[in-house]
C-alpha cells in the first residue's frame, strides 16, 4: 500500500500543476475582456449619478449581482453544461435545439436567432479593443506633466497599438500566448490588492453584498435607476466568452479561474466604491485615481500593466472572432474567406485576412468617431444585452425541451434579467448605440444574402439525378478513349450531380480511366472526422465521403493521399452570374473575392481546373 501511495503522490503532484497551469492560460484566453472593465465601468456610471453613500452602495450591489446572475449562473453554470465535445458558443447551442426540434418548422426562427447572435458578437468585438484600449491610453493623464496631453493624442497613440495589434495577428500569437495567463494573473492581483487597500479605510462598502440594496436604489429611482442597468452592464462584458471559448481548455479551468476573477473583481469594484466615498472629487477615472493616490511609484508600471491587460483582452477578441467565422464558413453560413494557419503545431491557430481588416478599419473608425472611452460607453452594452437575450433564450429553450425542469426555471428567470438589461440599452441607440447596431448589421445582411441566394443558386443550377447521370455516363465510359490517371470531383450530395461535373464530362468529353466524386459534409457536432470509400456507383466512377465537425481545421490533400488517392486532375464549379437585381450582384461580387472551394482547403495549385456555368437571374 506504502508503493501504490508513493507512486500515486506524483502523479497527484503533476496533475495539480496541469490544472494550475490550464487556470493561469484560461485568464488570458478568456477574461481580458471582463478583466478590463474595471478601468471604465463606474467612472461612465458616475458621470451621470452624484456619488452618495446610498447612490454608491447601491450601483455597487447591482454591479455584484450583475456578475452573479449574467456570469456566474448564466453562462459559468447554465451555458457551459451545454458544451459539445468541450466547446460552447451560439452555433453549438443552435445545433443542439435544432436536433431537439428534429428539423422541423421551429429551425428556421432558431437560424434566424443564430444569424442574429453571431453578428451581435461580432458588433461587439468591434467595440471591445476600442474602448479598453483608449480607456487604458486615457490614464496617461494622471501621470504628472501629462495632465495636458490633447485627447487627439491619446486617440493617435491608441490607433498606432490597435494597428500593431491588428498587424501582428498574421504572424500567429503562439509565441506570446504563454505569457498572456501570467500577465493577466498579475493584473488581477493588482485590481484586488488596490481593492482590499482601499475597502480597509471605508468598509462600509461591504454591505453592498446584500441584494437589498440593488433593490432599494432601483426602487427609489424608478425609470432613472432603471437606465442606469444600461452602465452598469458594462461590468460584465466579455462574460459571454466564457461558454463560447470553453473549447480553448474545457470548463473546468475556466469555470475555477472565474472564481478567482469575480473576488477579483469583486474587491476591485467595491475598493473603487470606498474611494469615490472618500475623495468624492475623483469620481473620473476611478480605478487610475484610486491607484495613483495609494501609490504614486507604483502607479506608472500599473498603467502599463493595464494597457498590455487591455491589449490581451483584444487579443482574445480577435482570435474568438476568428473562431466564430471559421465556424460559419464549416456551416455554410458565410463565404469561404480565405484562411491561413499560423501555427505549424496547432492547426487550430488560425487567420482571416478579411476579418482582421474589416475590424481593424471599424475599431478605428469607432476611435475617431467617439474620441472618448466614456462616449464610447453610450454605444457599449446593447450588442453584450442582445447576446446574452438571445444565448438565454435558446437555453430555456433546450433545457424545456430536455425536461430539465429546475434549469428551465433558472433559464427564465435569467432570460428576463437580460431582457431588463437589454431593454434598458435601448436609451442607447440614439447616443451613439447604433453605430453596434450598425456594425452588427454587415455581417447579418452578409449572412442573410450568402445563404439565400446561395440556396436560390443550387435550386436554379438544377444539378442532374444519379440514375439519370449513371445512364449517360455508362454510355459514354464505354465508348469515349479515357484520359490516363485519377479525376477529383466534389459534390455535397452524390444522388444529385453537380452541373459542373455534367459539363465536363459531357459536353467537354472529358473521362478519366477513374473518377471519385469527393462528398464533403459537416456534422452537427464541433469535433471528429470520418472519412471512407463508398460502393462503386459504375466503372471507373467511385465515392469517397469525408465528414467533418463544423470547428475541425482540416488537411483534405493529406487525406485523400491517406487514403491512397493520387488524382492527376481536380475539376470544380464556378458560377458567373448575369443578373440586373442589387441583391445577386451583391452576392455575385461576395462570390468573387471569396476563394472557390477547393482553395479554401489549399489543394494542388496545378491539378486544379474550374468548370464555369454561365446563370442568368
Amino acid at each position: 500500500m506504502e508503493t501504490d501511495s508513493g507512486e500515486l503522490k506524483p502523479l497527484q503532484k503533476q496533475h495539480r500543476t496541469a490544472n494550475l497551469l490550464a487556470i493561469i492560460r484560461s485568464l488570458g484566453l478568456v477574461f481580458g475582456d471582463i478583466g478590463t472593465s474595471p478601468i471604465y465601468t463606474l467612472t461612465v456610471i458616475f458621470l451621470f449619478l452624484k456619488p452618495t453613500p446610498q447612490n454608491v452602495v447601491g450601483v455597487l450591489s447591482l454591479v455584484i449581482w450583475t456578475l452573479i446572475i449574467l456570469v456566474t449562473v448564466e453562462y459559468a453554470w447554465l451555458a457551459m453544461s451545454l458544451g459539445e465535445k468541450g466547446e460552447g458558443g451560439t452555433i453549438v447551442l443552435r445545433n443542439i435545439l435544432i436536433r431537439l426540434l428534429k428539423y422541423g418548422r421551429g429551425t428556421v426562427f432558431v437560424t434566424i436567432l443564430t444569424f442574429i447572435g453571431i453578428s451581435l458578437l461580432i458588433g461587439d468585438g468591434v467595440i471591445t479593443p476600442a474602448i479598453s484600449i483608449l480607456s487604458a491610453v486615457e490614464g496617461i493623464m494622471l501621470i504628472p506633466g501629462f495632465h495636458g496631453t490633447k485627447q487627439t493624442t491619446l486617440i493617435i497613440i491608441a490607433g498606432i497599438i490597435a494597428i500593431l495589434l491588428f498587424v501582428f495577428q498574421k504572424k500567429g500569437t503562439e509565441k506570446v500566448a504563454g505569457a498572456f495567463g501570467p500577465i493577466m494573473l498579475l493584473w488581477f492581483l493588482s485590481l484586488a490588492i488596490s481593492g482590499i487597500i482601499a475597502i480597509i479605510k471605508i468598509p462600509f462598502v461591504i454591505n453592498a453584498i446584500n441584494p437589498y440594496y440593488a433593490f432599494t436604489f432601483l426602487y427609489e429611482n424608478g425609470l432613472a435607476g432603471f437606465f442606469v442597468l444600461s452602465e452598469v452592464i458594462l461590468c460584465a462584458t466579455g462574460g459571454e466568452a466564457l461558454y463560447a471559448d470553453m473549447g480553448h481548455l474545457g470548463p473546468k479551468p475556466i469555470v475555477r479561474a472565474w472564481y478567482f476573477v469575480f473576488f477579483a473583481l469583486l474587491l476591485n469594484y467595491l475598493g473603487q466604491g470606498a474611494f469615490i466615498l472618500q475623495r468624492k472629487e475623483f469620481a473620473t477615472d476611478i480605478l487610475f485615481n484610486m491607484v495613483f493616490y495609494q501609490s504614486v511609484y507604483l502607479y506608472v508600471p500599473f498603467l502599463v500593466l493595464s494597457i498590455i491587460a487591455t491589449i490581451i483582452a483584444s487579443q482574445a477578441m480577435i482570435s474568438g472572432m476568428f473562431s466564430i467565422v471559421y465556424q460559419g464558413i464549416n456551416t455554410r453560413l458565410m463565404p469561404m474567406f480565405r484562411v491561413e494557419y499560423t501555427s505549424t503545431k496547432l492547426r487550430s491557430q488560425i487567420y482571416i485576412g478579411f476579418v482582421n481588416w474589416f475590424l481593424l478599419v471599424a475599431v478605428l473608425f469607432i476611435m475617431y468617431t467617439f474620441k472618448e472611452s466614456k462616449n464610447l460607453a453610450a454605444a457599449y452594452g446593447l450588442a453584450v444585452t442582445g447576446t446574452m437575450t438571445l444565448t438565454g433564450l435558446m437555453m430555456t429553450a433546450i433545457f424545456f425541451l430536455r425536461k430539465e425542469h429546475f434549469k428551465t426555471v433558472t433559464a427564465l428567470l435569467v432570460t428576463i434579467a437580460d431582457i431588463a438589461f437589454l431593454v434598458s440599452n435601448t436609451y442607447k441607440i440614439p447616443h451613439g448605440g447604433y453605430w453596434s447596431l450598425i456594425i452588427a448589421a454587415l455581417p447579418l445582411a452578409l449572412i442573410l444574402i450568402y445563404t439565400g441566394c446561395q440556396r436560390k443558386l443550387y435550386r436554379t443550377i438544377r444539378p442532374l439525378k444519379l440514375d439519370v447521370f449513371l445512364h449517360s455516363y455508362n454510355e459514354l465510359y464505354q465508348n469515349l478513349n479515357k484520359i490516363k490517371g485519377t479525376a477529383l470531383f466534389f459534390a455535397r450530395d452524390v444522388r444529385k450531380i453537380p452541373s459542373y461535373i455534367v459539363h465536363t464530362m459531357f459536353m467537354n468529353n472529358i473521362i478519366y480511366e477513374e473518377n471519385i466524386i469527393v462528398s464533403l459534409n459537416t456534422l452537427d457536432v464541433p469535433f471528429g472526422v470520418k472519412s471512407s470509400f463508398k460502393e462503386d456507383l459504375a466503372p471507373g466512377l467511385r465515392v469517397f465521403e469525408i465528414k467533418m465537425g463544423y470547428m475541425e481545421v482540416m488537411d483534405i490533400e493529406q487525406l485523400l493521399k491517406g487514403a491512397g488517392i493520387n488524382e492527376k486532375a481536380i475539376f470544380y464549379g464556378l458560377e458567373e452570374i448575369i443578373t440586373r437585381n442589387i441583391i445577386w450582384k451583391i452576392f455575385f461580387i461576395i462570390k468573387r473575392l471569396a476563394p472557390p472551394f477547393v482553395q479554401f482547403y489549399d489543394l494542388p495549385a496545378n491539378k486544379l481546373h474550374g468548370v464555369v456555368t454561365r446563370i442568368e437571374v
